[in-house]
C-alpha cells in the first residue's frame, strides 16, 4: 500500500509502501486490551505495605485475665481490634507484572498501528527538524494537521534539538523513540507522526 510522506508544512514530498502485515491487519481489542493491562501492571509500584501482628509494637502477654473481667477473652495486645494494633490480611510488597509472550505483543502492536492507519490518523513526515527552537513556529506547523493530541515516534537520528525544544512546551504533544513503541500510547493519543527512518525500523522490528 502506498502511503504520502509529508513535511512539517502538510505537504506532500514523496511516497513510500507499507507493509499491509503490519499495517494492514484487522484490529483486536482483546489482545490490545491484554497489552495495556500487561503495561499497566508492570508500571504498578507494589510498595504498598501495612504492618502485619508480628511487626507492630506491643506485648504478646495477655492484656488482663482470661474470666472474671467481664472483657471478652484476648491473647495479645496486637490484634486489629485493638487501637495501635496490625492490619488483618493488609496488602505487602509485590510484583504486580505478569508475562505476555512476544507474539502477542508483535500483534497488539501491529494491530493498533493497523487501526490507527485505518481511520487516517497514522501520518509519516520525512523528519522532524526545526529550523529554531521556538515553540510559537513550530505549533503554527503543525496546527496544519488539525490534531487533538499527537505522538511523534522518531528514530535516533531523524530529530534535531531544536524540534525537541520546540515541542517540549506544546500541550497534548509527546516524542518518542522508535525503541519505545507501545499500544497504550499509540491508543491514546490522537494522532501518530512517524518519521520515515523510524518507519524502516519499526517495519524490521516487527516483520
Amino acid at each position: 500500500m502506498k502511503k504520502s510522506v509529508l513535511n512539517l508544512k502538510n505537504k506532500q514530498v514523496g511516497e513510500v509502501d507499507l507493509d499491509m502485515k503490519i499495517f494492514g491487519l484487522k484490529t483486536f481489542p482483546d489482545i490490545i486490551h491484554q497489552y495495556i493491562r500487561y503495561q499497566n501492571a508492570k508500571s504498578r509500584s507494589g510498595s504498598h505495605k501495612t504492618k502485619s501482628r508480628s511487626e507492630v509494637s506491643g506485648r504478646a502477654k495477655k492484656p488482663f485475665s482470661q474470666k472474671g473481667t467481664g472483657n471478652a477473652r484476648q491473647g495479645s495486645s496486637k490484634p486489629p481490634n485493638f487501637r495501635g494494633g496490625a492490619v488483618s490480611m493488609g496488602p505487602v510488597n509485590r510484583d504486580h507484572s505478569f508475562n505476555l509472550n512476544k507474539k502477542e505483543k508483535k500483534l497488539a502492536i501491529k494491530s493498533a498501528l493497523s487501526s490507527k492507519l485505518s481511520d487516517d490518523k497514522l501520518i509519516l513526515i520525512d523528519s522532524f527538524k526545526s529550523e529554531n527552537f521556538k515553540t510559537k513556529d513550530l505549533n503554527n506547523k503543525l496546527k496544519n494537521f488539525d490534531y487533538k493530541s499527537a505522538l511523534f515516534l522518531h528514530s535516533e537520528t531523524g530529530i534535531d534539538k531544536n524540534f525537541k525544544l520546540a515541542s517540549s512546551n506544546i500541550p497534548s504533544v509527546s516524542l518518542l523513540n522508535n525503541k519505545g513503541i507501545n499500544v497504550k500510547d499509540l491508543i491514546t493519543f490522537d494522532k501518530i507522526f512517524i518519521e520515515q527512518n523510524c518507519l524502516k525500523e519499526i517495519s524490521e522490528r516487527l516483520s
